[in-house]
């Protein structure tokens, strides 16, 4: 979505956190659900808003942090934490970075990524038409627990937040839980932020604060809440990582369907947010969609099938397959039980069958490669059909190298093409050759060693086997029966 540019909004994102609770080397930002980190989902909402200024607050793993961001996000601006903790101090070392600025601030937590563009811009709305000072984004909840309480006076007004560590009883039992999502009017900020001390459990600068300073001067402030509670959660650990990410997975199942993809089995269909379905798409179950897949209309996902930056063409059926960074033809064909390495493209109507295997290779339209195959390093023309247990040598044990096979070529069963080696139009190969010389068009390659049969070898080299037994029965019926008709 593209908005008009809003030169009256900045956008801070709070990314400094260590994330301890996730247990991991990795920051608890950097995590991914749906195809992105945490913090991209973050982002890529933030864009949707058109604000004049986005700033990312780093701190913990600040280089591989800052990184991601900017890969995400080029025209973000990335904000050093100092050593003051505390969300109070982000913000205000955010300010800092843009100090001319004097619209409204929104304030956004890198790790709570299901807040959409249309709840954010309805917070927004509301915040500028009360003329408040402060606007904070609230939910009430089953269970509190870990979360800010929103403490109201008796009228209702929202009188401060206290945090878990600093409620009492009383307090902690309050059901309406800051979401940690604000619009503050930035002059306003500026001036309390100046005024917040770390006099608390945590000995850090907190943000929330700045509400209870604001009602104690009689500033407006003015609690939203929110409808879907879920647009308020945020990661701590891995188990909240899954729950946000199962979440997260059936917002986008469900917009899929809406716009005209049947998904039969949404509990076990996982599809990136970065990835795209046209109209008339079938998913069947157990199905994962990843990072930049575009599948096209009429084609048939699954069951058991995992895409990973493919291209799926219009009509192609794809199924118990594992593609990664393939090209997959209109009318094409794949599995059941294939594998499609990146590099793969196989071209309209192609067809790569059960137990293949595909790497940096092209197959041309109409060319099939039905069975337990290996095709690396392979350009295959159009209409060729190779017969089961095809394999091309790409490697010799120093370096890869092509095979080249024309259009309308017929394989034998069980051929090995040794590469590099070029097979050319219309020529066919014989069941069990190896072809180590290039084929001309239309010319048959045979590579057969007259057979040899050794009698009564398994009877003197096995004697006392299951087989040598068989096979003397076998020679004494035989003879038996030779005898019989010479005496006929």
């Amino acid at each position: 979505m593209t908005n008009t540019l809003d030169a009256s909004l900045a956008v801070v994102i709070l990314a400094a956190g260590q994330g301890t609770r996730m247990r991991s080397s990795l920051p608890k930002v950097l995590h991914r659900i749906g195809g992105r980190p945490l913090v991209g989902h973050v982002l890529d909402t933030a864009r949707d808003l058109a604000p004049g200024h986005v700033l990312v607050v780093v701190r913990h793993e600040r280089d591989q942090v800052a990184e991601a961001v900017t890969g995400i996000s080029p025209e973000v601006v990335v904000v050093d934490q100092d050593e003051t903790p505390g969300t109070g101090r982000a913000v205000e070392v955010a300010l800092a970075a843009v100090p001319d600025f004097d619209g409204d601030v929104l304030v956004l937590s890198g790790d709570c990524p299901l807040a959409d563009e249309a709840t954010l811009s309805a917070f927004i709305a509301e915040h500028r038409s009360t003329g408040a000072r402060a606007t904070l984004m609230t939910a009430v909840v089953d269970d509190p627990t870990g979360y800010g309480r929103i403490i109201r006076d008796p009228d209702g007004t929202v009188a401060r937040i206290v945090e878990q560590k600093d409620a009492t009883a009383v307090e902690a039992a309050v059901a309406e839980i800051n979401a940690g999502m604000y619009v503050f009017q930035a002059s306003v900020l500026r001036s309390e932020l100046a005024r917040v001390g770390t006099d608390n459990a945590q000995n850090e600068k907190y943000l929330t604060d700045v509400i209870g300073l604001l009602h104690a001067a009689g500033e407006r402030v003015v609690a939203w809440v929110v409808d879907d509670v879920t647009v308020t959660f945020g990661v701590n650990d891995r188990a909240q990582l899954a729950e946000v990410g199962r979440l997260l997975n059936a917002r986008t199942v469900r917009r899929w369907q809406l716009e005209g993809a049947t998904i039969q089995d949404p509990a076990t269909t996982w599809i990136d947010v970065t990835a795209t379905l046209a109209p008339d798409v079938t998913v069947l179950p157990n199905t994962h969609i990843l990072r930049a897949t575009a599948v096209a209309s009429g084609a048939t996902i699954g069951p058991d099938t995992t895409l990973e930056d493919c291209e799926v063409g219009e009509g192609a059926t794809v199924r118990r397959a594992d593609a990664t960074l393939a090209v997959i033809g209109a009318g094409a064909t794949v599995g059941p039980f294939a594998y499609l390495r990146p590099g793969t493209i196989l071209d309209a109507r192609g067809k790569i069958g059960t137990f293949v295997e595909t790497k940096n290779s092209t197959i041309g339209e109409g060319s099939k490669v039905p069975h337990l195959s290996y095709i690396g390093d392979t350009t295959i023309g159009r209409g060729v059909n190779l017969g089961a247990g095809a394999i091309t040598a790409n490697y010799d044990d120093v370096a890869k190298h092509r095979t080249e096979i024309g259009d309308e070529v017929h394989s034998g069963s069980h051929n090995v093409f040794v590469a590099p080696v070029r097979i050319g139009d219309g020529a066919k190969t014989g069941a069990g050759a190896v072809i180590r010389k290039d084929v001309p068009p239309g010319a048959l390659a045979l590579s057969v060693a007259p057979q040899r049969n050794v009698e009564g070898w398994v009877e003197n080299h096995r004697s006392g086997t299951a087989a040598a037994d068989a096979a003397a029965r076998a020679r004494s019926a035989q003879e038996q029966g030779d005898d019989a008709q010479e005496e006929g």
